[in-house]
C-alpha cells in the first residue's frame, strides 16, 4: 500500500520515542490504564502520533472503562485502513492511520450505547491531542459495523 507520509525506520525512530515506536511501527500495545489521554476529556482533534494527520475529534470520544481511549467514528471514513488482524490467538480488526500506516489500535462493534454502535479502541501513544481545535475535513459518512472490514456484532477485546 502507498501512503501519502513515507520514512524508514531510522527516520521514524530518530522521531518518536521508543514507547511510541513499538505501538505505531510494530503494533504494539501499551498497558490498560497507563495512557495520558485515557481521561482527556477537552473538546478538541486527536491526530495521528507520527504523522499529524486528523484522525478522531473529542466529541466522538466516549468512557469505554476498556483501558483505552475510545471513539466511536474517526473523523471521517478515510482516516483510517483496517486490517484483519490474528495475534493473540483471536480475529480482531486493527486500525491504522490512512496516511502513515501506523498502528492505532483495534475497532470492536460492542458499543450499543453509541450512535455507531462501534468502539474505536486506540492507544494513547499513537495520538496527538490538540484541544480547541478547529475541525479540519467534514465527515463523509459515519461508519457502522456493516461497513467495516472483518467487524462482525458481538466481538470484544
Amino acid at each position: 500500500m502507498e501512503y501519502q507520509v513515507v520514512k524508514s525506520a531510522a527516520q521514524w525512530r530518530k522521531e518518536l520515542s521508543a514507547e511510541a515506536y513499538h505501538v505505531l511501527r510494530e503494533a504494539g500495545t501499551e498497558p490498560p490504564g497507563s495512557g495520558k489521554l485515557l481521561d482527556e476529556d477537552r473538546p478538541g482533534i486527536y491526530y495521528c502520533g507520527a504523522c499529524r494527520a486528523p484522525l478522531f475529534r473529542a466529541n466522538e470520544k466516549f468512557t469505554s472503562y476498556c483501558g483505552w481511549p475510545a471513539f466511536f467514528a474517526p473523523l471521517r471514513p478515510a482516516a483510517v485502513l483496517y486490517r484483519e488482524d490474528n495475534s493473540l490467538a483471536q480475529v480482531r480488526t486493527e486500525v491504522l492511520c490512512s496516511s502513515c500506516g501506523s498502528h492505532l489500535g483495534h475497532v470492536f462493534p460492542d458499543a450499543p450505547q453509541t450512535p455507531t454502535g462501534l468502539r474505536y479502541c486506540m492507544n494513547s501513544l499513537a495520538l496527538y491531542f490538540v484541544p480547541d481545535a478547529e475541525s479540519i475535513v467534514d465527515r463523509e459518512s459515519t461508519p457502522d459495523a456493516e461497513n467495516v472490514p472483518g467487524v462482525e456484532p458481538g466481538e470484544s477485546k
